[in-house]
């Protein structure tokens, strides 16, 4: 049988987070999740999709035109087939980055493939699904991602990040979450400690809203 993936929507936008952040890419969204983080603006990608090969995948990603590829869901490894799909992507010269809960291993994925690792914090209700034997899978290209709710969460984040050196792993982000943490006090925060992060906002939300496949 040919690999295949259940896939929620491909489309093309801006990437609005990351160090790739306002770079035009096209989005390959996965279905489903295993995780029900409570702040989750992706809940529509849960369920439904539908099934197509890696070929057609493929064929949608070149009719759309980018370099940059954004390997997303859901939870994207949560299907196996997806490894070979960033494979191809990675063979065929696209810049792949994968968008990654942090709770499923990234031990087989692409080395060529750039990981974003969203390590889960207490207010995200799944703090307790993160595997942290996957900081010893990542390299001085990928990027550790933070959603922060609350003064909680960040003095969580904190620890984690003095306690498992991460700045010296890969590039740390603090997100706030949008409607929850307000950014100034966040970048206050983040000043004031003096830490080694980089303060995320998401630019697609300032430009589109929620509005889904944007």
């Amino acid at each position: 049988m040919d690999e295949r993936l259940r896939i929620t929507e491909i489309f093309h936008s801006l990437q609005g987070e990351t160090r790739s952040v306002g770079r035009p890419a096209t989005f390959v969204r996965l279905t489903g999740c295993p995780l029900r983080c409570h702040y989750c603006d992706t809940a529509y990608a849960f369920h439904g999709g539908e099934w197509q090969t890696l070929d057609v995948i493929m064929d949608a990603v070149r009719e759309g035109g980018n370099r940059l590829v954004v390997v997303t869901g859901g939870e994207p490894l949560a299907q196996q087939d997806v490894l070979p799909l960033m494979t191809r992507l990675c063979d065929s010269g696209y810049e792949v980055f994968l968008e990654t809960s942090g709770a499923l291993s990234v031990e087989a994925v692409d080395p060529r493939v750039i990981k974003v690792l969203d390590l889960k914090t207490p207010d995200s209700g799944e703090s307790d699904r993160n595997l942290w034997e996957n900081l010893t899978r990542l390299n001085a290209q990928d990027q550790i991602k933070f959603v922060i709710c609350s003064r909680r969460d960040y003095d969580w984040a904190k620890e984690v990040l003095a306690r498992e050196d991460l700045s010296q792993i890969c590039e740390v982000l603090f997100s706030p979450s949008q409607g929850e943490m307000p950014l100034r006090d966040l970048a206050d925060w983040i000043l004031t400690d003096q830490l080694p992060v980089r303060l995320q906002i998401q630019l697609h939300k300032l430009i589109w809203g929620d509005v889904p496949g944007r």
